[in-house]
């Protein structure tokens, strides 16, 4: 019925007062059942969204009904049209009215939800994506009731969106985004962190409040690699800490039976939204016509370009498989545009800066001047925030995306395509994966109706029950169960815990610490126990080719976990690309060193040099971000601390890669500087200005430095460099 309703809303060019009676009635019918309050609001997000149709006698009638579901939110962004004209109403509308944030109402629910937690209840929250989960967590940091507070987001994407938020906050807290910086005994600290942040963290002070994003990924069920480092997060600060916590997620149906008695806490699921998402269904309009290979992928294609050419006045996500597919369909509808004769937009300030640091001929640049951008987990952060920032104010309109949309980066998107039906080669996306790229479609308060379309038919429904492993321990991990203390372990006799007991306690120390494989980083301290020639791990500073081979060799054969993805990293190649970046320390010698490589290999030999630049690029940013800003500095730290326990035993003098592993990880900056790293200041500009710097200021200074003396102004920075100074 309620979809009956809906369609002839959308259809008609006029609702009669004598329709709008009709519908209220039914309206006020089904607000009395709890199961179908949620058809009401969706009927009403049409309304909304077609309120010029509704004849005007009627149309107070509705800003009633809207009143009576909580819309306040809307109430108060339309009130020049949706005007509450009873003392009552304005007296509830009143009481949503955000205590600690100017001009900003609450709706019904998350009014709801933040009171219980003023109650001392930990909350673990399952939403939709519109259903306004971030406001939460400012409402709580607004309130000021916690001194230390530490939020675990999964990327630090979502984290640099975070930070910008809360900045605002910077008066009553410090914002703390790096394992380096200090915490204030002034002011109050929140930490922005991931989870392996977290616990790398030295001496966090007392933990008052945590806030869990995307706490789905505690489940080692969702071949996650980061589980067991995000259950060792959560553990440190539910026992050692026992802080009060938020977690957060979407489309979950419950967690593992036990844990919210045990931790004083509440799963709440609700399926209340401010806009509704709408399926069109294009799989089935072009039944076995849609392919992955010969005309029926050409077919696919171009069905994909026509509808984003009918859709380019409004925004639009296309979900993708992979970063290759990413840039293999943003280079094709680029084409595509310029054979409709569409005019390129005058160059984004992004555009100068990949000539200058990247090269001429990358297809991003030819995408940006037709307002194409691309989003995925290998580009340069500041790449991935600057694209963000043009698709939210419209200078873009499309943007080719992989998972990492999923995980919680806000765009201004109403319209998702979803294109393709698995993650990498051969991995399907499920019913889970499939509702959070669905509920990308429409921002609440930006659009009343976000539509996906489907390329291909979604995945079957299925519940998604969030197992917690350090919790459950049904399996445990070793790297988890290491972790716990022995009143904890649900079954002490179990061989597993034989053999996590039976580590020598110094030993077993260490490997906790360090948080990766427990079998591997004893194979490699056995190993070193019979080395013959030690000076190929005890080294300090900058290490031969053949120390960095043997180190990373090292981890290379014992710290990839089972299934963990590497290609198209090679142990030879990893070797290869870290020493020669420590000589040469540029992102542009690294492209073109495997852009010339690229060119000897036979897989390459039928693809033309713009192709293989492209493929070089993508391959040498993955490098630069997953292998040199985080797994060759996590693992050169992991074994120095291994070498160090053997050279102990053994009485020999130990060496020290810390000094080396950190250069790494921020691009050869000195340690005062990287914070800018954080802030998503491109390295050039970082490069540019720090020869205008006190050597020696503190870290937590540097900004406030550049800013107060407009240093952005004094150094040859381009305008691209000098945007994130002006921010």
């Amino acid at each position: 019925m309620s979809r009956e309703f809906i369609r002839s809303i959308k259809s008609a060019d006029y609702i009669t007062l004598d329709d709008s009676f009709k519908l209220i009635k039914y309206c006020n019918k089904m607000l009395k059942d709890n199961v179908r309050k949620n058809d009401v609001r969706l009927i009403l997000i049409y309304l909304l969204d077609n309120w010029n149709k509704i004849d005007v006698q009627a149309q107070q009638m509705w800003v009633d009904m809207i009143e009576s579901v909580g819309f306040y939110p809307y109430l108060e962004k339309y009130k020049d049209r949706l005007q509450v004209d009873n003392t009552a109403g304005l007296i509830r509308k009143g009481l949503y009215k955000s205590q600690y944030l100017s001009n900003l109402y609450l709706h019904e629910e998350q009014k709801e939800l933040l009171q219980r937690i003023s109650l001392g209840k930990n909350m673990i929250i399952s939403a939709p994506t519109s259903f306004g989960k971030s406001l939460l967590i400012e409402e709580i940091v607004s309130s000021r009731r916690y001194k230390n507070i530490v939020i675990i987001q999964p990327t630090l994407a979502l984290l640099d969106e975070t930070r910008k938020k809360l900045m605002k906050y910077d008066s009553y807290y410090k914002i703390v985004v790096k394992t380096t910086q200090p915490t204030s005994n002034e002011k109050g600290n929140i930490f922005l962190l991931t989870a392996e942040r977290v616990l790398e963290y030295p001496h966090l002070p007392d933990i008052e409040f945590f806030v869990l994003d995307e706490f789905y990924k505690l489940s080692a069920k969702r071949d996650d690699e980061r589980s067991d480092i995000l259950n060792n997060a959560l553990y440190l600060l539910l026992n050692k800490h026992r802080a009060s916590f938020m977690f957060l997620g979407p489309n979950i149906e419950d967690i593992s039976n036990g844990f919210a008695e045990k931790y004083n806490a509440e799963f709440y699921k609700t399926t209340y939204s401010l806009v509704a998402n709408e399926e069109v269904d294009y799989y089935s309009k072009y039944q076995g016509q849609f392919g992955r290979s010969g005309q029926k992928k050409i077919f696919k294609e171009k069905t994909l370009f026509e509808l984003l050419y009918l859709l380019r006045e409004e925004q639009t996500l296309v979900f993708c498989s992979s970063p290759a597919k990413v840039r293999d369909l943003s280079k094709k509808y680029s084409v595509f545009l310029q054979e409709k004769n569409i005019q390129k937009i005058s160059p984004l300030p992004l555009v100068e800066w990949i000539e200058k640091s990247i090269h001429r001929q990358w297809c991003l640049t030819e995408c940006l001047n037709y307002k194409i951008g691309i989003h995925d987990g290998a580009l340069p952060r500041h790449i991935t925030s600057s694209i963000i920032d043009y698709f939210n104010n419209q200078s873009l309109n499309c943007l080719f995306c992989t998972t990492t949309i999923i995980e919680g980066v806000n765009t201004s998107a109403k319209n998702i395509i979803y294109y393709d039906k698995t993650k990498g080669k051969d991995t399907p996306i499920d019913f889970f994966d499939y509702s959070n790229i669905k509920g990308r479609a429409g921002r609440m308060m930006v659009h009343f109706v976000g539509k996906i379309y489907n390329f291909n038919p979604p995945p079957p429904k299925e519940d998604i029950i969030v197992d917690i492993p350090f919790f459950e321990q049904n399996p445990v991990s070793d790297e988890v169960l290491i972790n716990l203390n022995l009143e904890e372990i649900r079954q002490p006799n179990s061989e597993q815990n034989q053999y996590i007991q039976s580590l020598p306690k110094d030993m077993k120390a260490i490997i906790q610490r360090n948080g990766v494989t427990v079998r591997g980083q004893e194979n490699i301290i056995n190993t070193l126990m019979h080395l013959s020639d030690f000076t190929l791990v005890n080294w300090t500073g900058y290490p031969t080719y053949n120390q960095l081979a043997y180190t990373l060799g090292l981890a290379w054969d014992n710290l990839i976990k089972p299934g963990e993805t590497t290609n198209p990293m090679t142990k030879a190649k990893l070797v290869k690309q870290t020493f020669d970046y420590t000589l040469h320390k540029s992102l542009q010698q690294l492209i073109q060193n495997t852009y010339s490589f690229y060119k000897t290999q036979p897989r390459y030999s039928k693809w033309n040099d713009v192709d293989i630049l492209d493929e070089a690029i993508k391959d040498s940013f993955q490098t630069l971000r997953h292998w040199f800003e985080y797994k060759v500095p996590k693992w050169l730290t992991v074994i120095n601390s291994l070498q160090e326990y053997v050279c102990q035993k053994m009485h020999i003098a130990p060496g020290n890669y810390l000094f080396y592993a950190n250069l790494i990880e921020n691009d050869f900056l000195p340690p005062n500087l990287t914070l800018l790293l954080e802030y998503n200041v491109p390295i050039s500009a970082i490069r540019k200005i720090m020869r205008l710097l006190p050597p020696d200021i503190n870290e937590d200074h540097v900004l406030p430095y550049i800013i107060r003396n407009h240093l952005d102004e004094k150094s040859d920075l381009i305008p691209y460099e000098r945007g994130f100074f002006n921010r």
